[in-house]
């Protein structure tokens, strides 16, 4: 799999532990990590903990984490990819998120859909999935407007902090 896909204003770059900075800024913020599955970090240790587990996954092709780095300043603002790959059944599931002060600047949909584009077209896959956590309206809306089409709502699909939690699942297909 390819380690690195440019877009207009970004550079999604494979992830490596010397990326564990940038990445403990994004991920030791309350307000990015409130709807993921983890909380916000408190030492750069778990950042280089995550980078090492997710390169893992990259190694057997079960998944493939980017930082998303702005391409004026190379600064890391927020990771995505795919949390879960499966040739088998031709699907992936996509995972993303951004420093809070990037939010709302059409970051998020330029890397998706980068990695939409390379999902479908490179690695032949012919669906994408999202959960989400139903009150994260934000990602909501970005899905919804990446044309993702929305599925159910998975009842207590997922143990996060130490709670069972909802997810909405929302997908797009290669022939949508």
């Amino acid at each position: 799999m390819i380690n690195e896909l440019i877009t207009k204003r970004l550079t999604l770059r494979k992830m490596q532990e010397k990326d564990s900075a940038g990445l403990f800024a994004v991920w030791s913020d309350p307000s990015v990590t409130r709807f993921m599955n983890i909380p916000a970090f408190t030492g750069e240790d778990q950042a280089k903990e995550m980078i090492n587990f997710l390169a893992e996954l990259a190694h057997e092709n079960k998944a493939l984490r980017y930082t998303i780095r702005t391409k004026d300043s190379g600064q890391i603002i927020g990771s995505c990819g795919y949390n879960t790959i499966d040739f088998a059944n031709g699907k992936t599931e996509l995972g993303y998120e951004l420093a809070k002060e990037h939010w709302g600047k059409g970051y998020a949909s330029e890397a998706i859909r980068e990695l939409m584009n390379y999902a479908f077209e490179e690695l032949n896959l012919h669906r994408i999935e999202a959960k989400v956590e139903p009150e994260n309206k934000n990602s909501i809306r970005l899905l919804q407007n990446l044309e993702f089409t929305f599925e159910g709502i998975l009842r207590d699909a997922e143990k996060a902090k130490g709670r069972f939690v909802d997810l909405a699942m929302y997908a797009k297909l290669s022939t949508d």
